[in-house]
């Protein structure tokens, strides 16, 4: 015998099947959308974290900035600081030199037979001028000045005979160059 089904048993097996399908391709769908949806929202917070980031260092730059010009003041304040204080050292090294210059001539001169008039120095060189009673008093004087510990050399630039109050002196004059002066 043969059996026939009237009820439409694979049709709706068929509808069925395309209803499951179609329900998992919207799931499907709406799953890729959340996936979507909170990869956004990752994204957008780690834009967000960077974002601040940026933020803070751009602060941290701003403020080394104004430490870093502030070192370069200090630097500079420092700079000129030793500056002055080279100048002072080398003020320390030079400010004795008068007072040893003055000494160093009163020791030199030929006592009671020579007197200097004027005495004027620079950085190398000392002029001299002044009265002796006759020649062998300044070429004992320039014999003095050239083994003296301060000078080089001695250079008689003018010797002449004057008359003063009835006496015949000699008025000469000299330049000497000194020593340069030993830094400690």
């Amino acid at each position: 015998m043969i059996r026939i089904n009237l009820l439409p048993f694979r049709a709706a097996r068929a509808k069925e099947n395309i209803r499951r399908q179609v329900s998992i391709f919207f799931l499907l769908l709406v799953l890729v959308m959340i996936a979507l949806w909170y990869s956004l929202l990752h994204f957008n917070r780690q834009i967000k974290e960077l974002e601040t980031g940026i933020a803070n260092i751009n602060k941290e730059i701003v403020v080394y900035k104004a430490r870093a010009d502030r070192v370069t003041q200090i630097e500079k304040a420092l700079k000129i600081l030793e500056q002055k204080l080279g100048v002072i050292d080398g003020l320390k090294v030079v400010r004795r030199e008068p007072v040893i210059l003055m000494e160093s001539m009163t020791q030199l001169i030929v006592p009671e037979r020579m007197w200097i008039t004027h005495l004027s120095a620079d950085d190398r060189t000392v002029n001299l001028k002044g009265i002796a009673f006759d020649n062998k008093t300044v070429a004992d004087f320039m014999t003095n000045i050239e083994t003296s510990t301060y000078y080089n050399a001695s250079d008689l630039k003018s010797l002449q005979l004057q008359t003063v109050k009835g006496a015949k002196l000699r008025v000469f004059e000299l330049v000497c160059t000194k020593r340069p002066p030993e830094k400690k």
